[in-house]
Parts: C-alpha cells; sequence; structure tokens
C-alpha cells in the first residue's frame, strides 16, 4: 500500500483532529440523554393566584380605604367600604315591611279563629231548630197547634241551615286571606334579606389571606358595581413556572420534591413539588431577547412551592433545584 507523501499528510490530521474538536461537543448536546447530569436548575419569578376585587350591586363614594399596595391583610379583613345611608334606610324599610306584614298575617289568623267559632255557634244553632222543627211538625200532626207555629219553625230552620253555609263559606275566605297574609310576609322577610346582603355588600372583604398588589381605587371616588379596587394575591397557593428543553422532559416527573431559593434570602432553602408538566411544545417566552433562545421549543413545568411564613411574593425571582431520573 503506497503512502500518501508526507505534504498531504500533515493536512489530513490536521483537518481530522479539527473535525473531532466540532463533532464531539455536537454529539453531546444533540445526545443529551448519555449525558450524566443528576440535577437541573430552573429558573422563573414566583407567581400567585391573583383576585381582582370590587363591590357587588353598590354604587355610591368610598368612605374608608385603609389599606396601600403590599399590604398582607388576612382573611375577613375589611378593605373598604362605601358610603351605605342609602342602604341602611333601605334595611330599615324593610324590617317596618316585615313588621307590618306578620301583624296582618296574625289578624288574619286571628279571623280564621273567630269565623271557626261562628261556624261551631251557627251548627249548635241549627241543631236546635232542627229540633224544635221536629217538636212543631210532631205537634201539628196532632193538632196541638196551628200551622203558623209549625211554619215559623221551619222557616228558623231554614234560616240557620242559610247562616251555617254562610259562615263555612267565610272560613273558605279566611283560610285563603291567611295564605295570602303567610306569602305576603314570606316576600317581605325576603325583601328583608336581600336589603341586607346589598347593605353587606358595602363594605369589601378579603377573600382569603393575600397581599394587596394592585389599588385600583382612591378615598372618595364614586364607584359602580363591578370597578377594580383590589388586585389580592393568594400567597397560600405560589408556583414557579420555568420551561425545559425537550432532551429533559422525559427525565422528570409528576410529584417531583424540589428545593427552591431565592436572591431576597439568600442561603434558605424552600420546599416545593412539580405539579404540572405540558404535553405541548411551545416557544421561549417571549422575554427571552435573543432570536437564537426566542425560537427554541420548550416544555412548561410548574412547581408549586410551600409558603407557610408568607415570605414569598409574586415577581421575586426563584431557582428551582431538580434532581433528574437516569437517562433512558
Amino acid at each position: 500500500m503506497k503512502l500518501p507523501p508526507k505534504r498531504l499528510l500533515f493536512p489530513a490530521l490536521a483537518l481530522g483532529l479539527v473535525l473531532m474538536l466540532v463533532l464531539i461537543p455536537l454529539y453531546a448536546s444533540w445526545w443529551p440523554f448519555r449525558s450524566t447530569e443528576k440535577s437541573l436548575t430552573l429558573s422563573g419569578n414566583i407567581e400567585a393566584h391573583e383576585s381582582v376585587l370590587s363591590f357587588n350591586a353598590v354604587q355610591s363614594r368610598i368612605v374608608t380605604l385603609p389599606f396601600d399596595e403590599g399590604k398582607t391583610v388576612k382573611a375577613g379583613t375589611p378593605l373598604a367600604r362605601v358610603d351605605d345611608a342609602v342602604y341602611r334606610q333601605q334595611l330599615s324599610i324593610a324590617q317596618t315591611g316585615v313588621a307590618v306584614q306578620q301583624r296582618q298575617q296574625a289578624a288574619a289568623a286571628d279571623t280564621l279563629v273567630a269565623t271557626h267559632k261562628t261556624v261551631a255557634s251557627d251548627e249548635a244553632d241549627l241543631a236546635q231548630r232542627q229540633l224544635d222543627y221536629d217538636r212543631a211538625e210532631a205537634l201539628w200532626n196532632q193538632h196541638f197547634v196551628d200551622t203558623s207555629a209549625r211554619d215559623q219553625a221551619q222557616t228558623a230552620l231554614k234560616q240557620s241551615t242559610a247562616l251555617l253555609a254562610r259562615d263555612r263559606a267565610m272560613v273558605s275566605v279566611a283560610e285563603r286571606n291567611l295564605e295570602l297574609a303567610q306569602a305576603t310576609t314570606q316576600s317581605a322577610q325576603e325583601s328583608l334579606r336581600m336589603a341586607g346582603i346589598m347593605e353587606g355588600y358595602t363594605t369589601l372583604n378579603a377573600p382569603y389571606d393575600g397581599v394587596i398588589l394592585v389599588r385600583q381605587a382612591e378615598l372618595g371616588e364614586v364607584i359602580a358595581p363591578g370597578t377594580p379596587i383590589f388586585t389580592l394575591a393568594d400567597l397560600d397557593h405560589i408556583w414557579l413556572r420555568a420551561y425545559v428543553n425537550e432532551t429533559y422532559l422525559s427525565r422528570l416527573r409528576l410529584g417531583e420534591a424540589v428545593t427552591l431559593t431565592t436572591d431576597s434570602y439568600p442561603g434558605k432553602r424552600y420546599q416545593g413539588r412539580i405539579s404540572f408538566i405540558s404535553e405541548a411544545a411551545e416557544f421561549t417566552p417571549k422575554s427571552v431577547e435573543t432570536h437564537e433562545e426566542r425560537v427554541t421549543l420548550v416544555y412548561r413545568v410548574r412547581i408549586d412551592i410551600d409558603n407557610p411564613s408568607h415570605e414569598l411574593l409574586p415577581g421575586m425571582p426563584a431557582d428551582a433545584a431538580v434532581a433528574l431520573l437516569p437517562p433512558g
């Protein structure tokens, strides 16, 4: 076998060495599952559930607004209050309406009792009129009384029968009047409850423990229903949104424990867990400015974080150390 000339041998060796230096790193980056990495660091900012708070169904002027942005509040804390004079007056009117209807219901109940007693009296009178007529009929048959006496007894019996029928009809009327009074009382009570609800809407309370991110209203401002007043963040449920390359996807698992650190509290570690791994790829977030990184396809990962002391706040930068599964 004839060897190449020496003048060609050295350039060939140099070219081979250059190719090795270029291709080996490319191969390692293209085939990352052969990597010996055991952990992955993900970076992002703390996020939290946020609620835009507003007054419901009331329109008035804000008279109390004690909290500014950044304040931490407990659930149930009054955050704002509007002038409630109109709504308190409506509540008072509704209370009076209930009292009036309750009296009318009581009167209807008394009327029903009275009509029942009248019917009982009519029944007793009818029984007596029936006895009087029977005696008059017997005496008339024996010719001890004349016809007029029997006719008078018969007329009295008919009158008593008609009176009983009338008073029984009055019982039905009294029963319907009582049912109407009860329905009217119930309607008045519902109106009272609604007035109470509306009066309660004049105070805006914190629905959960959190921190005020934004205050969108000012003291003395007249607000309409639904006008944003505060944006409140839930500090009990925070997470870190991060993105990973597809090459690391199979080395993560749901529920995996994660350790987080922040620049705000150097040396302190927080515990979390992977709660979500997206099934669909997406482009790197637009906050990444370089074209090469922006067009890279990545998968979104959510890491829930324990925050019992409420130290971690939305917007804080954080790093998460994730243990990787062995390459498969």
